[in-house]
């Protein structure tokens, strides 16, 4: 039985889709059957993967508004047991269009039991917002993974995000957990980097995964070659980082 988990947090630029991405190929790597889902309209997991937008009839944007069987939407990546999903610049107007459609929230749900079976985890990558998609993920899954960046106010936000979590467990998915905190652009120079730290410690306790994404070069330039950090440079920080956390990730969840 596979597992469904969601990246998500509304404030941008906390490392969110950077993780999607190399988390993923890091539970591939480990021999993990893995379907990322992109389920952000700027398309960046997508592209970060090297999938060529333009060059496709199906996204998730077709599977959602109008019912399109998954299968026919699946891109194989370059990394063995990676499969995604991915995104579109129409997904801006999905939102609008699910409004009115029966069960809403259950659309993406709907799409990924057709497919989840065939993998031992799902990945979704969540736009930046707390919108219908957002919504639509959170339902569908089974934990939630928050990246937080090592910032001043690293915080803010979180609570809204809880709140939205806590109301999706008690409307429409009571089994949603969170899998984990995870602190990402962490620098072991700086003393903010460790004050967020131990604040989002002390504030979350067990559910802060032990790994931290360390702030690496290699992980930015990773994407504009369409590869993940470890086909890119295995060898470097980020890409340990993330194979760190998948083998955590794989341990909490035997």
């Amino acid at each position: 039985m596979s597992k469904i988990i969601s990246l998500a947090n509304q404030k941008g630029g906390v490392g969110k889709t950077t993780t999607s991405i190399n988390l993923a190929a890091a539970l591939a790597k480990q021999g993990k059957h893995v379907l990322l889902i992109d389920a952000d309209p700027q398309a960046n997991t997508s592209s970060g993967l090297g999938v060529e937008i333009s060059e496709l009839d199906n996204t998730i944007y077709e599977c959602l508004v109008n019912g399109i069987e998954p299968h026919t939407a699946i891109v194989h990546t370059n990394t063995k047991n990676l499969d995604m999903i991915p995104s579109h610049i129409d997904l801006v107007g999905a939102e609008i269009e699910m409004l009115n459609m029966e069960h809403r929230e259950q659309l993406l749900k709907n799409v990924l039991n057709q497919v989840r079976d065939e993998y031992d985890y799902v990945l979704i990558d969540c736009s930046p917002s707390l919108g219908l998609i957002t919504v639509n993920a959170l339902t569908a899954s089974d934990s939630v993974i928050i990246p937080v960046q090592c910032e001043f106010f690293a915080l803010e936000g979180i609570a809204k995000l809880l709140n939205t979590i806590k109301i999706i467990k008690s409307k429409l998915n009571p089994a949603l957990k969170i899998e984990g905190f995870l602190l990402t652009m962490f620098d072991n120079r700086l003393r903010l980097s460790n004050q967020v730290y131990e604040e989002v410690k002390r504030h979350f306790g067990d559910l802060v995964f032990n790994t931290v994404i360390s702030r690496n070069v290699r992980l930015s330039e990773a994407p504009s070659h369409g590869v993940s950090v470890l086909e890119y440079d295995s060898s470097s920080k980020g890409a340990k980082n993330y194979t760190a956390l998948a083998k955590e990730l794989i341990a909490r969840n035997k």
